[in-house]
Parts: C-alpha cells; sequence; structure tokens
C-alpha cells in the first residue's frame, strides 16, 4: 500500500541530497572534530562550513549558530539562559498556543516563583498584540512567542513584537521550528535574539537542532562540559546529522520559494475541495496569514482519532494536533485557545505537506475523506442531534 505522507509538521522525509551528504560521517570520516589530529579537524572544518549554511537560510552570522540536539532542547535552553542572565527578574511572557516545549516549561516555571503572562489569540488565531504590549514591565525577562503555529500554520507579527521589545531591553526568542525553509527569515531584520529550529522539521534528519543566539546576548550553556560550540553546549557533536542539516538549509535556500508555491498550490486544492464536498467543515485560524504548506480542517460532530484511524487504512498519515501532544484525548489547546467549539475542535485534522507531496496523493485524500466524514457522522449521536435540529 503507497504512503501519503502529510504530516510535515510533525516530521520530514530525508531529502536524498540530505542523506547523500551525511553518509561519508556514517562511515569513513568518524573523526572526532575536536581533535588534534587533521583527521578530526577536516571534519571540524566540515562542520563550520555546516554552521555557514545554517546561518546563511536565518541571516545570522555563522558564530551566532549553536548546534542542539532537537527544537525542544533550543527552547529550553534560550528561554532557561534569559532567566540566568536576568536573575532580577522573575516574569515571562509567552501565548496561550506555544508548543508543549515552550507552553510546558513555562507552566513549570510558575511553580518555581516566575510569573507567566499567557497572551491570548482570537477566534483566527491571531496574537493579541495590545495584550502583550500592556504586561511588558521592568521585571520582564523574557518574551518567547512561537513564528508560525505548529497546528493552525498561522503566522505571528515578529517584527512587530521585535521592535515593542527591543525598545525595553528584554530579551526576545522565537519558536522558528515549522517556519525555516517554508518563508524567509532574516533574524537582524526582525529584532531576534534567540531562536530555535530543527532539523527533521526540514527533510534533515532527527536528533539535532540549532539555536540562534544573537550576539552580545547574554547567554548561560544548558548542557555543561566540554568546550564545543565555544562553549556554549557541551558534548561530542552530532557530525552526521549536522553535516545534514546544513545540506537541508542549502537545499531549502536555494529552492524553497518555487517550492512552496507549488506546495501552497496543492494545500489550497486540498482545503476547497474538501470544504466543498464535505458539509459543516471550515478552516481553523487565518487563512490569509499562515504558512503554505498547512491546514488545519475542522470536521463537525466526528472525532478526530476516528478520521486519522479511518485515514490510516488507505496508507494517509495526517494528525490531530501536535505530534507532542498526540497520546491525549483532549482537545487541542491551540483549538481551545481559539475558541473553537467543542464538536469542530474534537473533528480538526492537521494536513502539512511537503515538496515531495504530488497532485496524485492530494486527489486520493480528496477521494477518501467525504466518505469517511459521511461514514463516521452516520455512527455519531452529536451528528443526529445537529441533524434532527436543522430539522426543525
Amino acid at each position: 500500500m503507497k504512503t501519503v505522507y502529510v504530516d510535515n509538521n510533525a516530521t520530514s522525509r530525508i531529502a536524498p541530497e540530505v542523506l547523500d551528504a551525511m553518509m561519508p560521517y556514517l562511515t569513513e570520516r568518524y573523526g572526532n572534530p575536536s581533535s588534534m589530529h587533521s583527521f578530526g579537524g577536516t571534519v571540524g572544518l566540515d562542520i563550520k562550513d555546516a554552521r555557514t549554511k545554517v546561518a546563511a537560510l536565518i541571516g545570522a552570522a555563522p558564530d551566532e549558530i549553536v548546534f542542539t540536539s532537537c527544537g525542544s532542547e533550543s527552547d529550553s535552553t534560550a528561554i532557561l539562559a534569559a532567566l540566568n542572565s536576568n536573575p532580577g527578574k522573575k516574569h515571562i511572557v509567552t501565548t496561550r498556543v506555544e508548543h508543549p516545549a515552550v507552553k510546558n516549561l513555562c507552566e513549570t516555571l510558575t511553580k518555581r516563583g516566575y510569573r507567566v503572562t499567557f497572551v491570548p489569540v482570537d477566534g483566527e488565531g491571531r496574537l493579541d498584540l495590545d495584550h502583550l504590549k500592556r504586561h511588558l514591565s521592568d521585571d520582564t525577562a523574557l518574551v518567547s512567542v512561537m513564528w508560525a503555529n505548529n497546528e493552525t500554520g498561522v503566522i505571528f507579527p515578529i517584527r512587530e513584537i521585535g521592535e515593542l521589545v527591543s525598545d525595553k531591553g528584554i530579551v526576545f526568542h522565537t519558536d522558528a521550528v515549522q517556519v525555516a525553509g517554508k518563508i524567509p527569515v532574516n533574524v537582524k531584520a526582525d529584532g531576534v535574539d534567540m531562536l530555535s529550529m530543527s532539523g527533521h522539521k526540514i527533510h534533515a534528519p532527527k536528533g539535532v537542532g540549532v539555536l540562534y543566539v544573537r550576539k552580545g546576548t547574554k547567554f548561560s550553556p544548558f548542557l555543561i562540559g566540554g568546550h564545543q560550540e565555544h562553549g556554549r553546549r557541551g558534548g561530542t557533536e552530532n557530525v552526521a546529522s549536522i553535516i545534514g542539516l546544513g545540506k537541508a538549509c542549502e537545499l531549502a535556500r536555494k529552492q524553497f520559494t518555487k517550492d512552496m508555491v507549488r506546495v501552497k498550490q496543492l494545500r489550497d486544492k486540498l482545503e476547497s475541495v474538501l470544504l466543498e464536498k464535505v458539509p459543516h467543515a471550515f478552516v481553523n485560524g487565518d487563512r490569509e496569514n499562515r504558512l503554505p504548506n498547512t491546514t488545519s480542517i475542522a470536521f463537525e460532530y466526528v472525532e478526530g482519532e476516528s478520521i486519522l484511524l479511518m485515514l490510516n487504512e488507505y496508507g494517509i498519515c495526517a494528525s490531530s494536533g501536535s505530534a507532542c501532544t498526540s497520546g491525549s484525548l483532549e482537545p487541542s489547546h491551540v483549538l481551545r485557545a481559539m475558541g473553537v467549539p467543542f464538536t469542530a475542535a474534537h473533528g480538526s485534522i492537521r494536513f502539512s505537506l511537503s515538496t515531495y507531496n504530488t497532485e496524485e496523493d492530494i486527489d486520493f485524500i480528496i477521494e477518501k475523506m467525504p466518505p469517511i466524514i459521511e461514514r463516521l457522522r452516520s455512527m455519531s449521536p452529536y451528528w443526529k442531534k445537529s441533524a434532527a435540529a436543522l430539522e426543525v
């Protein structure tokens, strides 16, 4: 059975070019980049080259790039570094729709004496900037706002936030895991102090991430050990994955404008045809200001888990929200924050495309999805109540 993979916001396929770039470092080029001998030293030079490629993707300087193990480590490092570097400040500003990597850490920090302001969003998933601005104070150590939401794809006004924060001397961190390689990023122009990335979201392997740290930003390491990453992250480098991430960033920089135009066309086709064919369905989030690969569609009066199981029978891979909360039976905290009705939040499915998706993939989903919804609604007591109410 063919796999139709439309869950790329959870993880993405390793690009063939990336795998080819990695293979020598899993076989004959196994030297430690910190070694004095040339066998290891040349590997160190290759990491330097990968660092340059990553920096170019986001408009940074190579020495502002710190390699980590994943986006979550990058987020934790940024947040804790900002707090440890400003010990007299006890206030954090973030949003109600952050990825669990930020949300759960901030909730944990409230138990350690920190105050956290969770900025709300409106029904379209757009950030309440006035609320954010009102809650900035002399006690605010950090503002951490995702660049784009992983469930709805809604893009936040990072440059505007950067301007607000820089005027007050507050550290500004953004989780850009879903953004890198999909839309242009320029950390200098957007006023970002720290930015998180993850390799496996842009066709690099799992197990490697990036933290951008603006030159001059106060910083304390999360992982303390050796001298690696200029003393900012201890531990022997994950060489093959770093090389792969560098290649993935190089590919993204060269191709993403062309690729994302095509991906957006496929996303728009999938979305418009499903909304036409399936009654009582709607898009979650701001359709005018979102990532080109992402759509979250609410199918009212059915369970998202049931939809996913039936899609899975046809080899279609989608999700009902963040992969990091997929074991939960609770409706998405993102959709709850947006005020999406319970009967729609539970039936919301996220389709997230990549450059490897085809027109045939989209046509296959369009063929299979309406009968699945119809079948599930025929068994749904909520649907029967709704249909009866409409008849009255």
